[in-house]
């Protein structure tokens, strides 16, 4: 009967350590972050580098397409205030959160800060998609390699919808996997 106890006590212990270092990971990105209590990280992170591993420069060099099939870059909004939405036309949260994504555009854009819509999804659905849904933001295609990209600001759990904010300097100031909350996003764009 003991050795059942101490057995069932060391697995509780286990668990209970993996996920404290699990819940670090995510909630902390390993300690480089604090998570608020909508589920905004936000990152500290110095300037960017050049090194390719950082998420900002490879959003600047990732090859998009526009819905109309015509090559497009991000490198224009360099040294602009950047809000980037990874979305989906068959993610229900994604299409739920672009009216309020669309106003918070009106709002910001004379504060000189630009939102932008990538569909983690094929020319023709991101064409279909945009001829029923008007959206205040350009929108882009990156097909499924998207993904990628918004795993390497942080989205392990490879879900969608996922919303970057970055300020002028080129530095992440908050993710947030899941729909966004219009009040606190206003929050964190009034601060930059």
């Amino acid at each position: 009967m003991n050795t059942r106890r101490i057995l069932i006590g060391a697995v509780v212990a286990v668990i209970a350590a993996a996920s404290g270092v699990l819940a670090n990971h995510w909630l902390g990105r390993g300690g480089g972050g604090a998570a608020s209590q909508d589920g905004v990280t936000e990152l500290a992170h110095a300037a960017p580098s050049s090194n390719k591993e950082d998420p900002v420069a490879q959003l600047w060099s990732t090859a998009l397409t526009s819905p109309d099939g015509k090559p497009q870059t991000l490198t224009a909004l360099k040294g602009r205030p950047i809000v980037v939405n990874f979305w989906a036309s068959w993610c229900g949260p994604c299409v739920e959160e672009m009216p309020a994504l669309s106003q918070l555009q009106h709002e910001y854009a004379g504060k000189g800060i630009q939102f932008v819509g990538l569909g983690v999804d094929s020319e023709k659905n991101v064409q279909d998609f945009l001829q029923k849904v008007k959206v205040a933001y350009p929108v882009y295609v990156t097909g499924f390699g998207g993904a990628e990209l918004a795993r390497a600001f942080g989205d392990t759990a490879g879900g969608l919808p996922f919303t970057v904010i970055i300020d002028a300097k080129g530095a992440i100031r908050s993710t947030k996997l899941g729909q966004i909350d219009p009040k606190a996003m206003k929050e964190m764009l009034d601060a930059l």
